[in-house]
């Protein structure tokens, strides 16, 4: 049977990953250093997911992507477009007003009929 917790963890891990995404990509990196940047920032992601949210994002004018030789190896590096840098700004605005209008409602009842000491 489907464990609920855990298919709400993963969808609201989901979103949020976007909002990592773009706040990591403020400064250009590619995939391997992206990824270690967010599992050294407590979100872990694998290759399955990263790469086609990239591919996504890019897609949408958010990101850029560039191939360059360094370390003789070819890596593709990953920037924010200004759109990227934009809507990164909104985005952390909203997310900021669903956390406090989360943790208003995690605050115990003040007053009202249920008692107050």
């Amino acid at each position: 049977m489907d464990d609920p917790f855990e298919n709400l963890r993963l969808e609201l891990r989901r979103g949020s990953l976007i909002l990592a995404v773009l706040g990591a990509l403020q400064r250009e990196q590619y995939g391997y250093t992206l990824r270690k940047t967010l599992e050294d920032c407590g979100l872990p992601v694998d290759e399955g997911t990263l790469y086609p949210l990239l591919r996504r994002l890019e897609a949408q004018g958010l990101l850029e992507s560039q191939w360059r030789e360094e370390d003789k190896r070819k890596k593709r590096f990953y920037r924010l477009t200004q759109a990227g840098r934009d809507i990164f700004v909104r985005l952390v605005a909203e997310w900021q007003g669903i956390g406090a209008a989360i943790l208003h409602f995690n605050q115990p009842p003040r007053g009202g009929s249920h008692g107050s000491r």
